[in-house]
């Protein structure tokens, strides 16, 4: 399975929005069940500025001294997390997206042990979760909302796991994911029509 998921990483071209923005990096964290992997969320500490109290993936704002987004996603994970960056084994990029607040935002894919000891930052992130990967693949979203995001209509699937709404920029960058490295079929852009129940 990893091997498909990655050959499909490495021949997709990301999507790049060029230079001249703020730059951040996400982890996308799948464990190596062969038979059900999970995607690991987190949800932020509701006194955080921004993005309080949303589900996001570790991640964050590039600092000077990262050498690459990959590493500021590893270094980001460790932080909010206690993801060790050793355990990660990259496998690749998917599609660049702006954030509400300016940040252009790069999600790195990487696999990690099924069996993980996370620690949350508790300044930073109130929760770690995990969300089976055919959760997403087999259940629609439960509600899909249309906006203008800069001057693009987009189509922002919502997803109700236990008590965490996924929404937003996460829900997008994922759902992205998910089409490139499973096959999904979810558009998110104008024209894109989801099954709803």
């Amino acid at each position: 399975m990893w091997k498909e998921v990655a050959y499909r990483l490495n021949r997709h071209q990301p999507r790049t929005l060029g230079h001249g923005r703020a730059q951040a990096g996400v982890l996308i964290a799948l464990t190596r069940d062969e038979k059900v992997p999970h995607i690991i969320l987190t949800r932020r500490a509701s006194t955080l500025s921004t993005h309080g109290g949303e589900v996001a993936f570790p991640g964050g704002k590039r600092d000077p001294e990262d050498s690459s987004l990959e590493q500021t996603a590893l270094r980001e994970a460790y932080e909010e997390i206690g993801l060790e960056p050793s355990q990660v084994e990259i496998l690749g990029r998917s599609g660049q997206v702006i954030s509400r607040w300016g940040l252009q935002v790069t999600p790195i894919v990487g696999l990690v042990p099924s069996k993980l000891q996370l620690t949350p930052n508790e300044g930073e992130i109130a929760a770690v979760f995990r969300v089976p990967v055919p959760f997403f693949l087999e259940t629609p979203p439960s509600r899909i909302d249309a906006i203008d995001l800069r001057g693009l209509r987009s189509h922002i699937p919502c997803w109700h796991y236990e008590q965490y709404e996924i929404w937003g920029l996460t829900a997008c960058m994922l759902a992205e994911f998910l089409n490139i490295a499973f096959g999904a079929d979810f558009r998110l852009y104008e024209g894109a029509r989801f099954p709803l129940r």
